[in-house]
């Protein structure tokens, strides 16, 4: 029987160094019977394109990678403001939408209004904050409960909140979880 392939979504490329990053986590993968795919794992040539072609050109191979997996494994710690990264909710959306489960994790454990809160006491602008107690954005939600998938929450120490790998191996024990059970079913 051959493994699952679960893309591996997050701002992980914009590390200082993603592939090491992701050989940490493909590996942590495959300790739970999972073949982790990396947005990087295209291999494109970007050399010759212009930076707007070049974006598209990864956003197309992403969208590749998501249809070749089996489940999608998504990084929302908040990055660059109190949210997740827009290109991984992006594909959470893409992923629930081809009908594959997501499983969703985040190095942060407050909820999504306490961290938006904070990020706009310094800049009050009078709009409303969604304020549900959930992790995130309602939709980010709704669309990995919807798909059977979970979200883990581990609040890392400040200097390893884009890397520490504790909530994605917990992220990994449901997804196993999940898969188990529908073999078995």
């Amino acid at each position: 029987m051959t493994r699952p392939r679960a893309y591996l979504a997050g701002p992980d490329v914009f590390l200082p160094d993603p592939k090491r990053a992701a050989a940490a986590k493909k590996e942590l993968c495959l300790r739970y019977g999972i073949d982790g795919v990396f947005p990087l794992d295209a291999e494109l040539d970007l050399g010759k394109l212009a930076p707007r072609d070049a974006g598209l050109a990864i956003g197309r191979a992403n969208e590749s990678l998501i249809r070749s997996c089996q489940l999608v494994i998504a990084n929302l710690t908040p990055f660059r403001g109190p949210s997740a990264d827009p290109g991984t909710a992006y594909e959470v959306g893409f992923a629930r939408a081809l009908g594959l489960p997501v499983f969703g994790y985040s190095n942060a454990a407050t909820d999504f209004a306490t961290r938006a809160r904070a990020f706009v006491s310094e800049r009050p602008d009078g709009l409303a904050i969604e304020s549900f107690g959930l992790f995130d954005n309602l939709m980010l939600a709704n669309a990995i409960e919807e798909s059977g998938g979970a979200l883990v929450a581990v609040a890392a120490p400040e200097a390893e909140l884009h890397t520490s790998l504790a909530a994605f191996e917990k992220c990994l024990e449901a997804a196993r979880r999940r898969l188990t059970a529908s073999r078995t079913a």
